[in-house]
């Protein structure tokens, strides 16, 4: 059943009903492995798909049957499957469409995870790719062969921030009959939709802006109905990657306040971005809700936010880069994003460790390169902390004379 509802109304209300069917206002959590049914018959219709029905939690279970709903209906999509991980997603998304001799055009802007994922599990069973610069279009048309069978984009990617046109590469997959897949992670539902921009398939790490507190670990791909049913009865199942029912009460929890915590993390980003791209000792700022940012006005007609990440580049470098990450006192040093606290990390040794230096080099992935998450703290108290890191001097031994 669609509604008209904005999407603050739909964040926190359910798409079909008010409540669940017991008449709580909160979906309960049903961790059951097993179920039950009348007779033989029944059994067999749920095993075969003739009837709809859960017959064994690997396959899903009603908790996340409720969340896969919702984040379908945030994305414009049929269906939604969700799994174990952000990872999980991804890997599943990429093996719906590629097997054994195909080809895949993935942007160079990639997540570590996905870089490695391709270099480290796909080639082990003949999956052929191309890291492309597709900020221009055209590349993609040069890279693509008689075997390519997928596009794969993140924008904005992780960690440059670089925005991909979604329409024009989307016209792109249709001209040669593709999937475009599309990491939408940095942005969620709430900030970009690339299914209504022409992609086929979204994928989400719900570890991040979806779940939004820093205690859950899955993932969700979005798109037609029978996509999603070959990923879950013919890759997730058998893969044993399902999202866990507590995992999707979480992300039902979190999903509730997405709204507003998109919107005060979109807040502080811009407020950090501003303050360090006019601070002497930066170097470089990648905001796309900065008008420096080379891809600026793509990011304002696809984008309904400019996100919480912001990364920049110390003038002096690494040595900098280290100096400033251990002098900040409120702003802490982790993986993952999205979460409530602001969070900071060095991509050449944290997220993108497993992309080679070389490679690295190739992407813009500097020494120097600083990413940081934007949470839900003052802005003040943020800049404060980011000041006093900034000012800090490299130690100088002082050789004594006598």
């Amino acid at each position: 059943m669609k509604n008209n509802w904005d999407i603050d109304t739909a964040l926190i209300h359910h798409s079909k009903r008010g409540a669940t069917h017991s008449g709580a206002v909160v979906e309960p959590i049903i961790p059951a492995v097993a179920y039950a049914f009348p007779d033989t018959d029944t059994a067999a219709a749920v095993v075969s798909g003739e009837k709809e029905g859960v017959y064994y939690g690997r396959y899903g279970n009603p908790t996340l049957f409720s969340l896969e709903e919702k984040i379908a209906s945030l994305e414009g999509g049929e269906a939604a499957l969700g799994v174990s991980s952000g990872m999980a997603a991804i890997s599943i998304a990429l093996l719906a469409y590629l097997k054994q001799g195909d080809h895949v055009v993935v942007t160079k802007d990639v997540y570590g995870g996905t870089y490695k994922f391709l270099t480290n599990i796909a080639v082990r069973y003949g999956i052929e790719y191309n890291f492309v610069d597709c900020t221009n279009p055209e590349f993609i048309h040069n890279h693509i062969k008689e075997n390519t069978r997928a596009i794969y984009i993140e924008t904005p990617s992780n960690p440059h921030l670089t925005i991909l046109d979604i329409k024009k590469i989307s016209e792109i997959s249709k001209l040669y009959g593709i999937p475009l897949i599309i990491d939408n992670t940095f942005m969620s539902p709430y900030l970009q939709n690339p299914l209504e921009l022409g992609a086929n398939i979204v994928v989400h790490s719900a570890t991040k802006y979806l779940n939004g507190h820093g205690d859950s670990i899955a993932g969700f791909i979005v798109g037609n109905s029978d996509d999603i049913t070959f990923m879950r009865n013919s890759l997730m199942g058998d893969l044993g990657q399902v999202l866990s029912a507590w995992d999707a009460f979480l992300i039902l929890r979190g999903l509730k306040t997405l709204g507003v915590r998109m919107e005060r993390h979109c807040k502080n980003a811009l407020e950090i971005a501003t303050f360090l791209e006019n601070h002497p000792q930066v170097e470089k700022v990648y905001y796309p809700g900065l008008p420096s940012h080379p891809q600026h006005e793509l990011a304002k007609e696809q984008m309904k936010g400019m996100g919480g990440i912001v990364s920049f580049e110390l003038k002096d470098g690494k040595e900098a880069g280290k100096r400033f990450i251990d002098s900040l006192k409120l702003i802490i040093i982790s993986f993952s994003l999205g979460d409530p606290e602001t969070l900071v990390q060095h991509p050449a040794s944290m997220t993108h460790f497993s992309i080679p230096m070389e490679e690295r080099e190739k992407f813009g992935i500097t020494d120097g390169l600083i990413r940081l998450s934007l949470g839900l703290e003052n802005a003040k108290d943020l800049i404060n902390d980011l000041e006093q890191a900034l000012m800090v001097r490299p130690k100088v031994d002082i050789e004594l004379k006598v």
